[in-house]
């Protein structure tokens, strides 16, 4: 956990099995209503904002393209 600023390259916990996510970069940032990120596939900002606990500092490329 910690606070990440506009354009930090993050992971994002997933709802479905709580993994962590990589692909993603901070839009937004408000120490009330969380974090608004971006998808670094597409550049899509997804549609809700994710609390501290559920982004992190990416911790490598894992490969993928666009990073």
């Amino acid at each position: 956990m910690g606070s990440y600023g506009e354009g930090a390259k993050v992971e994002v916990r997933t709802g479905f099995d709580r993994a962590w996510a990589p692909g993603f970069e901070v839009v937004d940032e408000c120490p009330v209503e969380g974090y608004l990120l971006r998808r670094l596939s597409d550049g899509r900002t997804l549609p809700r904002r994710f609390a501290s606990d559920e982004v992190r500092r990416a911790r490598r490329d894992d490969g993928m393209w666009w990073f």
